[in-house]
């Protein structure tokens, strides 16, 4: 005869066993949803004030700035165009906006491939394990991006004047038989501007070159050398594949630099012999401040710069962003 068995307790899985009390001191457990509500909440009490930040000082000038370039008259006397679109349509009747915008499309064209191309040869020898002083050349190409705009520009200007450093070199090693206007001739005054920004800008993006260098996993090097490969098979199908997004930040970010370029042109040739090396900011800002005030035309030159930079930036990620 078998002995009884004890009988089974009803009760729900998780639940406590009959005859225990719930200990007063366990709270009941929040539901998932409510947490995640609260989060939700905290992270929007410091995103407000940050994104009504950001609206008012940036969104809100655009915003009134496009209202602007549908207004003509001189100073403060502004009132609606007739039509809304006059000043963009004077945009393609202006021979100077064309002409700067030309010019700085050539300081583009030339200066930004070759600041690119420069950043990355100083990259990559910055980077080797045998240069030694790695810290003082880093800091010496890195320097002029510490000088301030103004500076370098009036340093520039006095280096190639008529009687400057620059023309009493060539001209003591027979490169020259006399000295040159180097910022009177448009060629010349073009090739000056362009050097400037090298020099300024070059060391600016090889930082960004190297840091990116440094964080390439060196296996994948490693396996190319033992692959066979050389050196330059090594960098253009190794290394540069896991450079393209940094090289795309850099092309962007240098050709919105040089499409909103002003100083250079202000203070090393103040846009001449002629408007032919002022660049369309600086054109804007004599529209603006210089000449007889037109707010109108102006904030419609600074949209047509908008729209260009947001054009090739677009064109840019098109091309360099292909991912597989």
């Amino acid at each position: 005869m078998s002995a009884p068995t004890a009988p089974t307790e009803d009760r729900a899985p998780g639940a406590p066993p009959r005859g225990t009390k719930e200990s007063p001191g366990r709270s009941k457990r929040v539901p998932l949803s409510a947490i995640a509500r609260r989060r939700s909440l905290t992270g929007w009490t410091f995103l407000i004030p940050a994104a009504a930040l950001i609206v008012l000082v940036n969104f809100w000038p655009m915003i009134q700035a496009l209202f602007l370039s549908l207004q003509t008259g001189r100073g403060t006397r502004l009132s609606w165009a007739e039509p809304l679109w006059l000043n963009y349509q004077r945009l393609f009747e202006d021979e100077t906006f064309r002409l700067t915008m030309s010019t700085t499309f050539i300081y583009l064209i030339i200066q930004v491939p070759i600041m690119l191309i420069l950043a990355m040869v100083l990259a990559n020898l910055l980077n080797a394990p045998w240069l030694r002083f790695k810290g003082f050349w880093r800091t010496a190409i890195f320097l002029p991006c510490a000088v301030g705009l103004v500076s370098y520009a009036l340093v520039f200007r006095q280096i190639f004047a008529t009687d400057g450093l620059a023309n009493d070199l060539l001209t003591q090693f027979g490169i020259l038989d006399g000295p040159v206007n180097w910022l009177g001739q448009t060629g010349t005054a073009r090739m000056v501007i362009i050097l400037g920004l090298l020099w300024r800008w070059t060391g600016y993006n090889m930082i960004f070159f190297l840091a990116a260098l440094q964080n390439i996993d060196r296996s994948t090097l490693e396996a190319a050398r033992v692959d066979g490969a050389n050196g330059f098979k090594t960098f253009w199908y190794v290394t540069m594949p896991q450079l393209k997004p940094i090289i795309l930040l850099c092309a962007i970010l240098s050709t919105n630099g040089t499409l909103q370029m002003f100083d250079e042109s202000y203070n090393l040739t103040n846009g001449g012999p002629g408007n032919t090396t002022m660049t369309v900011s600086h054109y804007l800002y004599n529209v603006s401040f210089r000449n007889s005030p037109n707010f109108g035309y102006a904030a419609a030159i600074s949209y047509a710069i908008l729209i260009i930079v947001a054009i090739l930036a677009a064109i840019q990620l098109k091309v360099g962003d292909k991912r597989d």
